[in-house]
């Protein structure tokens, strides 16, 4: 597909080449794009758009869905992508986050809130990697599947409180390559808030969980 670009250069503030559109103009959207991209693409100011970088290395130009004024680049992914494509575009945009829409995940439920899990409180235990909210003793590791299970009404965490905003959740056909991804992952399952999946590490296996945000403040923080 062909775009009138302008090839004068403006600089990013994290200092990547902009190849700016011609007379301010944006290029269209591509054909066949999903009305879940577009509308993302909406919520941001047309300037904030469709920007492209060259790769001075490779001789590509990179298309960004979003790049805003700090420098932060918002890609939207509708569909799993490879761990090469992955890495490329992580290894070139120094300041990326994924956005991916969730509601076409397989076998994707929000299960139960959870403590703060940086609580001092935890640090002596970790989360079992089952639907069920537990833990078990850093020091029954060895045990391996015969190490107690302790749930949160048990006598050592009874007193630790759940938040409102920290979710377990299970994920039956999981894309791998998004746990392997190094940039921070946006979650959309649509409705007012979206889901930032993070992992707690554990010497057992890091654990993922959603940080529940409210969509507004995601936006508007780059605004």
């Amino acid at each position: 597909m062909e775009f009138n670009f302008d090839i004068s250069r403006n600089e990013s503030p994290d200092g990547l080449a902009v190849t700016a559109p011609i007379d301010g103009k944006l290029p269209r959207y591509y054909p066949g794009e999903t009305p879940w991209h577009k509308n993302w693409k909406l919520a941001f100011p047309p300037t904030y758009r469709e920007i492209s970088f060259p790769d001075k290395i490779l001789g590509d130009l990179h298309r960004a869905d979003v790049h805003t004024p700090c420098g932060t680049t918002l890609e939207f992914q509708n569909s799993p992508i490879s761990m090469a494509e992955l890495k490329s575009r992580e290894a070139f945009y120094p300041k990326l986050i994924w956005v991916l829409n969730g509601k076409k995940f397989k076998g994707f439920r929000i299960l139960k809130s959870l403590p703060d899990v940086d609580d001092p409180k935890l640090e002596g235990y970790e989360f079992c990697h089952t639907d069920h909210l537990c833990m078990i003793r850093k020091s029954d590791l060895f045990l391996g599947s015969n190490a107690k299970r302790l749930n949160f009404y048990h006598a050592e965490l009874k007193t630790i409180k759940l938040t409102s905003h920290y979710y377990s959740f299970c994920w039956k056909h999981p894309h791998a390559v998004w746990f392997q991804a190094k940039c921070p992952i946006i979650v959309d399952l649509g409705g007012h808030f979206l889901y930032q999946l993070k992992q707690r590490r554990q010497l057992s296996g890091d654990y993922a969980y959603l940080h529940m945000i409210p969509r507004k403040s995601f936006i508007e923080g780059f605004l």
